[in-house]
């Protein structure tokens, strides 16, 4: 199984986590070490994700977004957001818990509007110019799995 081990919690991941980064990864592995491939967002999404000191603004994008999705929103699995036609963006407020380092992202703006007032939970590191984050969240099918995304800083 490769799904990432996180490191234990810095301490001030709340300034470290600001700024804008860029997709590298959007991986999910079941508990028993098999790869998934979400439907949605397909192998290799692009996205871009940006932390202010109090807010954030998310996009994951399918890079070859075919007709055949146009238009069709995507049930999201438990703790996790739902896509329209292969796009997914949102914004909102968040809290850091320097502590654990989980992150509480709560949605003010999506775009997909029952996304709109949730409130979706991140382990997040950071490691110099590297954001990881995972979640534990479940496939369309309702399979538990372990989501884990890898960002380069942009700025």
């Amino acid at each position: 199984m490769s799904s990432l081990i996180l490191s234990s919690p810095s301490g001030k991941l709340a300034s470290d986590m600001r700024g804008a980064w860029w997709l590298l990864s959007r991986e999910d592995w079941t508990k028993d070490g098999q790869k998934k491939i979400d439907p949605v967002l397909g192998a290799d999404p692009i996205g871009i994700l940006t932390y202010a000191s109090t807010h954030f603004a998310a996009q994951f994008m399918k890079r070859n977004r075919t007709n055949d999705t146009a238009g069709q929103t995507f049930k999201a699995g438990q703790n996790n957001t739902s896509a329209v036609g292969g796009y997914d963006a949102y914004f909102g407020t968040y809290e850091v818990n320097e502590e654990t380092g989980k992150v509480s992202h709560t949605l003010i703006g999506s775009i997909t509007p029952s996304n709109i007032g949730i409130t979706v939970f991140r382990d997040l590191r950071v490691n110099n110019d590297t954001l990881m984050i995972r979640l534990e969240t479940t496939t369309v099918e309702g399979e538990p799995i372990i989501r884990t995304l890898t960002w380069a800083r942009l700025s």
